[in-house]
């Protein structure tokens, strides 16, 4: 069995928002559509878009996670280019409210991974702050104009710090990218030297802040539209094959009634989340502990839902099918941010301190 080629206009994902609000996406989409494989023109679109979505936690939370899954189902590096760009935004702002002021102007990324034998220092330079050192995991830096990183600094701990990727001081390594997923978004080392930037929120703030299980979870809500797209491609192929006399056997149907019942318990999870974060349930210690059961919940269905539609539809979208086969290697690489079982030992950890709903 076969994927099909959807030539239908690309369709939202709905968490909580109405078809009528949703319908505002519709060109959204048609650009991330039109921009698929390019870098350029979907960092435009997110430039554009930085400037109007809404930021987590400011009453508009599950449209801002529409807007992410909605992207990604159309194409999962497009949302893997938007994603940060808008955690980019949110950052700032948060740090504004902490004391910050650095504009938001360009395209963005945020790099807080770390690597053995890279490190990125930040050091004193007369009242001042200059970056030495390396930092992994920097994906299409060097197309971007800034970036939100982490670096340590003296006296021990990470802090956040705004940089111009444009400074003489930046430098970007060949990265030597082999990945058959994600192939317009290479992931490679940046070396800073003396680079100068601006602190946002002092030691340990970026880690602190409610924002960043927030961001956690929005980049949950990116694994999720690729794996409802996964699952159109599915249910469209079943739709297919039955116009073409081959009805849907019940191993065919019971595959595609626990997909739907995994998604649909996940939208409706990420929307009463995304509720609590509006209401201030999720600022405090209890949010990364959310963001686990989230991010885990999702990456384990993008998981099973892969492989169900894998191993029905068989080799022959994946060889002949660019769309589905890009997809399955997109999101297939993109979910592995999630750290599997070392999440959810982190997770078990708080859990057995209490943190818990149950």
């Amino acid at each position: 069995m076969n994927a099909t080629q959807d030539t239908r206009p690309p369709r939202a994902v709905r968490i909580s928002s109405t078809p009528d609000e949703l319908a505002g996406l519709g060109p959204l989409l048609e650009a991330a559509a039109a921009g698929v494989g390019d870098v350029p023109a979907l960092l435009a679109l997110a430039k554009d878009l930085g400037q109007t979505a809404p930021k987590p936690g400011s009453g508009r939370t599950a449209f801002l996670w529409e807007i992410l899954a909605s992207v990604t189902a159309v194409d999962v590096a497009a949302g893997r280019i938007l994603e940060p760009h808008l955690d980019a935004a949110a950052i700032l702002a948060q740090a504004a409210g902490a004391g910050g002021t650095v504009p938001f102007a360009g395209t963005w990324g945020v790099f807080a991974a770390e690597a053995p034998g890279l490190t990125l220092d930040a050091k004193d330079a007369g009242g001042a702050v200059v970056l030495q050192g390396s930092k992994p995991w920097c994906s299409i830096a060097a197309q971007l104009d800034h970036a939100v990183l982490t670096a340590h600094v003296e006296g021990g701990g990470r802090a956040a710090f705004a940089v111009d990727l444009h400074d003489a001081g930046v430098s970007f390594a060949d990265p030597h990218w082999r990945s058959r997923g994600l192939r317009e978004i290479p992931s490679g080392t940046v070396h800073f030297d003396a680079v100068p930037a601006v602190p946002l929120g002092g030691t340990g703030w970026y880690y602190r802040r409610p924002g960043f299980a927030w961001g956690g979870m929005g980049v949950a809500a990116c694994w999720l539209g690729g794996a409802v797209a996964v699952a159109r491609s599915y249910a469209d192929a079943l739709k297919t094959a039955a116009d073409g006399g081959r009805e849907p056997d019940q191993l065919a149907l019971a595959h595609l009634g626990e997909i739907d019942r995994t998604l649909s318990g996940l939208l409706h999870y990420l929307a009463r989340t995304a509720s609590r974060i509006d209401a201030g349930e999720l600022s405090g210690p209890g949010a990364w502990s959310e963001a686990l059961r989230v991010r885990g919940s999702v990456a384990a269905a993008v998981d099973r839902i892969q492989a169900l539609v894998g191993q029905n539809l068989g080799p022959g979208p994946l060889a002949f099918d660019e769309p589905y086969a890009k997809r399955m290697a997109d999101l297939a690489l993109y979910v592995r941010q999630h750290h599997a079982m070392r999440d959810d030992a982190q997770l078990g950890a708080l859990t057995f301190k209490g943190d818990h709903p149950w």
